[in-house]
């Protein structure tokens, strides 16, 4: 069962850099096969070595992002709105979170070939454990379709299982005590946790943090491996879906409220002296991409995000600022 998330924060603004051009979707339709094709050229040319056919401003109300980043000290990363979490508080082991955990290496399996990895560390004592989590601060994103292709851990990269280890991607309120709170988690738990087994895969909207006051969904499957998570919440109606399946639906109370930022997040309930020896979780994401004010559908999705690749385009933000 999902857990409010941290203690209350606040933001700074930040300024979001907007690309000088990007592509015409409608020019870029291709589909490449699942976990691979769609290498991307540089910026401002597209796969083949022509130039795309570019507009002033991009798709409007759109946010997309490849992780084409050097660390998590990239100044581009900040520039476009990202931050890597070196914070305090919770969920989980409280006061682990670490900058050391963001990365973004090459991935043979990804589309355009590079990746954000959250890689959690832990040898069971608080000492030992290091937590990562990188989220957006715009705080400008509410009704639409949230999408995004992340590869979910069923074992350890390194060291033995057990590990009661949380993946996560989800839309959330900047403010935890929010008069409008709002949230939609995805949350995956291969080896279960707060009393329950895994592996399996939690899908919950939340109406308040503090008391808890939300409903939830779990799929009780092994879900190791690339997939393509999606929201779209519109018309005062949640539903989240994987790989173009529909899993759970929220209405009533138990919609966005007001405007969110995403987070993607690693990290550990608690502590587990009894697995023995140092372990190392990787959670990968590969894309993400935001539409305001429409549901589209995973097809809808892919083809947009098809052609950003095939334009070379690594990054634009037409979404209006708070």
């Amino acid at each position: 069962m999902s857990q409010p998330r941290r203690v209350p924060r606040s933001r700074a603004w930040r300024v979001l850099a907007l690309p000088a051009l990007v592509c015409v979707l409608a020019a870029c339709s291709s589909t490449p096969a699942p976990g691979g094709g769609g290498t991307a050229a540089g910026p401002g040319a597209s796969a083949s070595g022509a130039a795309p056919s570019p507009t002033p401003t991009g798709p409007p109300g759109t946010l997309f992002d490849t992780f084409h980043y050097t660390g998590a000290d990239d100044p581009a990363l900040a520039a476009h709105g990202w931050e890597v979490r070196d914070g305090a508080g919770g969920p989980g082991i409280k006061d682990t979170w670490s900058t050391a955990g963001a990365a973004f290496p090459e991935d043979a399996d990804a589309q355009g070939g590079r990746v954000l990895r959250l890689r959690s560390t832990t040898d069971g004592t608080k000492q030992g454990t290091g937590q990562v989590e990188v989220y957006s601060t715009g705080n400008n994103l509410f009704n639409g379709t949230f999408a995004a292709r992340v590869y979910l851990a069923d074992k350890p990269g390194t060291g033995r299982t057990g590990d009661h280890v949380v993946q996560t991607f989800f839309p959330i309120s900047a403010e935890d005590s929010s008069a409008n709170y709002s949230e939609l988690d995805y949350e995956y738990l291969p080896n279960g946790g707060w009393g329950a087994v895994g592996p399996k895969l939690d899908t919950t909207s939340w109406f308040k943090a503090d008391p808890p006051d939300r409903v939830t969904h779990a799929l009780k499957k092994s879900l190791g491996g690339w997939h393509l998570m999606m929201i779209t919440a519109l018309d005062g109606k949640v539903t989240y879906s994987l790989d173009g399946k529909e899993l759970f639906t929220s209405s009533g109370k138990y919609v966005p409220r007001e405007k969110m930022d995403i987070h993607f997040s690693n990290w550990f309930i608690d502590l587990l002296p009894s697995v023995a020896g140092p372990r190392s979780w990787d959670m990968k994401v590969n894309w993400f991409y935001y539409k305001a004010d429409q549901a589209l559908s995973q097809a809808d999705v892919q083809q947009a995000v098809d052609g950003f690749y095939a334009a070379g385009t690594d990054y634009v933000n037409t979404v209006p600022k708070s």
